[in-house]
């Protein structure tokens, strides 16, 4: 990113919040709108929302940038290797014990924050990563070999998480939540390569970044934010009689994003990582691929379930915590690493 970071970016947190706002006045005040987005469906999902989830997946996987991690790789198997611990073996298991704990009793919003939690992050991160001034080499190879994780793991994590390891009502088809991860994960990831793959040979790969990406790169927040209002226009009556519901769903995510991070930083330090490592260490392990979390929670459960809010919250707290990292991560790189590191592309988030 550079000082133009765009205003879809910079305040993400804002426009989240006014879709949410947006699509809980929609819901109330023009119903037949919603009705009209639910007319034609696909596996359960409406068709127009489908597309929105397609959309907000797909340029992620085609900003990834393949040819680069296994040269990066190998320069940094250790640090990666923490990652990846912290991603799929640190986080899961945390995100469940504080899901179980704060939301005992609401089944379904635990298995909404499970689904955040076994989804590492493969987009937001790049953005924190490189505003404290991070590895972003390291980072991008981290998004890449997650995304490819993902496919996978996330089936399997789901399994153990949901079905395993739970005594739940809420009734989860791993056969579904597969398909919908091929859908909305494996299918964008092999567009976006081939897509890539043919700009590389046409327009050249600094063209394709310079150009191409940044053009593409705000219709997946469009699809999100689309999402979200949808969503809230869905369950406008039930959170305006239930505020506390999002504030109880907040609580253990601001602890697992903030505490997770603060864990990982630290680790980082200890193990001897420099300040670019170490910060990107900390945002990759402590931040969620909270697209995929709500594409599949709507396509499983229903955009109108509390699975489903559970998982939106999620970007809604994620993103100003990160952003408060970000400060935090700058102001102590000098009292925690004996370095002078580069001077960032962003010293503020103002």
């Amino acid at each position: 990113m550079s000082d133009d970071l765009s205003v879809l970016d910079r305040y993400l947190t804002v426009w989240i919040a006014l879709a949410m706002a947006g699509g809980v006045a929609l819901g109330r005040f023009a119903p037949g709108v919603t009705d009209a987005l639910n007319a034609v469906q696909w596996h359960g999902t409406s068709l127009p929302i489908a597309a929105g989830l397609f959309v907000m997946i797909f340029p992620i996987m085609a900003e990834i940038d393949y040819e680069r991690i296994p040269a990066v790789t190998r320069n940094a198997r250790r640090e990666i290797g923490v990652t990846l611990a912290f991603n799929w073996l640190v986080a899961p298991i945390l995100m469940y014990g504080l899901a179980t704990t704060f939301l005992a009793g609401r089944p379904e919003f635990v298995t909404g924050l499970i689904l955040v939690g076994i989804a590492p992050c493969i987009a937001m991160v790049l953005v924190w990563n490189e505003l404290a001034a991070g590895n972003q080499e390291m980072c991008a190879v981290c998004v890449g070999v997650n995304s490819l994780l993902q496919i996978a793991l996330f089936v399997p994590y789901a399994f153990v998480f949901l079905s395993v390891l739970r005594d739940t009502t809420v009734d989860v088809s791993m056969s579904l939540v597969a398909q919908m991860v091929g859908v909305f994960l494996g299918l964008p990831l092999i567009l976006g390569y081939l897509v890539q793959r043919v700009a590389f040979r046409t327009v050249g790969r600094e063209t394709y970044y310079d150009r191409v990406t940044p053009r593409i790169g705000p219709f997946g927040l469009l699809g999100l934010l689309f999402t979200v209002v949808v969503m809230f226009a869905l369950k406008g009556d039930y959170i305006v009689s239930n505020p506390e519901e999002i504030v109880l769903i907040a609580v253990p995510l601001l602890i697992f994003f903030a505490g997770l991070w603060a864990v990982a930083y630290g680790v980082s330090a200890a193990l001897g990582f420099d300040y670019a490592e170490s910060v990107s260490l900390a945002f990759t392990a402590s931040s969620n691929n909270f697209e995929l979390a709500i594409a599949v929670a709507v396509a499983v459960f229903g955009i109108s379930s509390n699975v489903a809010l559970a998982t939106v919250v999620g970007p809604l707290i994620e993103v100003p915590v990160m952003l408060a990292l970000v400060r935090v991560a700058l102001a102590t790189r000098d009292r925690l690493f004996d370095e002078t590191p580069a001077t960032a592309g962003y010293a503020t988030t103002d």
